[in-house]
């Protein structure tokens, strides 16, 4: 790996691992739906002047249908869940819960012509990783919000269908254009749903700079970085920071908002990781008889 492309894969494992904890210090002053409309438009505003001046509003036909449901199941739905479920747990625990998004990733697969099949090993690693899920939750339920469970479901199911679409009906269309697209739409529809619940006084500082870094760093110029971190180094090696965010996650929750870390979490996440390895390998291509 190039200089380069080790100072932006470092830059995205650290920017795309924080903005859980940032999420937990904005809810706790202004709704889920508020802090997803400040999100998506402010990083709509910085993006779509990129994807207009590159003449990305061009030529989509019928590619609206595709990126508007790439919108709702990647950004609109997550990003509103993720807010709602971290106002009753840790910024930690949801941090750690969207690294089984791989696995689930490779159940929705075949929805989206994806024919090749998992194997012994994999469902293995199917197991195995739901076991980890369950050491990162608890055993007992109760020490855990259901419906906060159920929201962290629903968003890693959003992130896992969010690239298939891209790969079955995107191809060919600009990132950049997709993404900025899709914050534009995301900010038109919470708007209304924000404006009801805009907050009668202005929030602390700290609500106010998560926000700023949360669209500003973690959104508009992330999908900068990660667009350009895919050209140095491919995109099969780009998404190996999905496996080092939930732990810088974890990192910032501890550290900065001094969240309990249990050693379910620890050996759960690990066992996620493994999990996520095995179901996602590919299977070597069956030689014939000499």
């Amino acid at each position: 790996m190039t200089r380069k492309g080790l100072l932006l894969f470092a830059s995205m494992c650290v920017i795309w691992g924080i903005p859980y904890f940032l999420i937990r210090v904005a809810v706790g002053e202004i709704s889920p739906v508020t802090l997803v409309f400040a999100r998506t438009g402010i990083g709509a505003l910085i993006l779509m002047p990129i994807v207009i001046a590159r003449g990305g509003l061009r030529g989509l036909g019928r590619k609206w249908v595709p990126i508007l449901a790439f919108a709702a199941v990647e950004i609109g739905g997550p990003w509103f869940c993720l807010s709602s479920a971290e106002q009753r747990i840790s910024s930690s625990l949801a941090g750690l819960l969207v690294s089984c998004v791989p696995l689930v990733g490779i159940v929705v697969a075949p929805l989206f012509g994806n024919r090749e099949r998992i194997g012994p090993v994999g469902i293995g690693g199917l197991a195995l990783g739901l076991v980890g899920v369950a050491a990162i939750v608890g055993l007992d339920l109760h020490a855990s919000d259901p419906a906060s469970l159920v929201e962290m479901a629903l968003v890693a199911v959003g992130y896992a269908i969010g690239p298939a679409i891209l790969g079955r009906y995107l191809k060919g269309v600009p990132s950049v254009s997709v993404i900025g697209i899709s914050l534009a739409a995301c900010a038109v529809a919470y708007a209304p749903l924000a404006a009801a619940q805009w907050p009668h006084a202005l929030p602390g500082t700290g609500v106010l700079v998560s926000v700023g870094v949360l669209a500003v760093v973690c959104t508009a110029i992330a999908f900068l970085l990660f667009f350009a971190l895919i050209e140095e180094i491919g995109p099969v090696r780009a998404t190996v920071i999905t496996y080092i965010n939930p732990a810088v996650a974890a990192l910032a929750g501890v550290a900065i908002l001094h969240e309990t870390f249990t050693v379910g979490m620890g050996v759960g996440f690990v066992l996620v990781l493994a999990g996520s390895v095995l179901a996602t390998r590919r299977r070597e291509p069956s030689r014939g008889r000499a």
